[in-house]
């Protein structure tokens, strides 16, 4: 009975992890694919300012600093964008690669509790066994 429900608990989590790392997969490949149109192109970067209602909270050197910041980092920010396809084919080695490491420890872990649960039914039947003969000797 034991072995049976660890199994079971061991396909489930062999399953939850493989969706997960599917959707996470799934998602990621889409959002560097789509990078550029997700971002809008150069000109959101430069639109980017401190939001009107905290600009009277912050001094107004800082409100300037961000902005200059900003402007200074938009080319970086866009070649990042532009390399973001390219990226996506590593992106789905490295999912895939941490996706067999985790399944590796799942089955791992399933065998690990198997032994467990093998040695301990063992001790049980060892000490019933025993407990049985003091019991007759008397």
């Amino acid at each position: 009975m034991f072995y049976a429900l660890n199994w079971f608990v061991v396909v489930s989590l062999f399953m939850l992890w493989s969706l997960a790392a599917w959707a996470f997969h799934s998602i990621a490949a889409w959002t560097v694919s789509n990078a550029g149109t997700l971002a809008g192109g150069a000109g959101s970067f430069e639109a980017l300012q401190v939001p009107v209602w905290l600009a009277p909270w912050i001094p107004t050197e800082y409100a300037s600093s961000l902005n200059s910041m900003i402007a200074s980092l938009t080319p970086a920010i866009q070649t990042v964008l532009e390399w973001a396809p390219a990226v996506a084919g590593g992106l789905s080695i490295a999912v895939w690669t941490v996706w067999a490491i985790g399944a590796v420890l799942v089955v791992a872990l399933g065998f690990l509790v198997t032994g467990l649960i093998a040695v301990l039914s063992r001790r049980m039947s060892a000490s019933a066994t025993s407990s049985r003969g003091l019991v007759a000797a008397r």
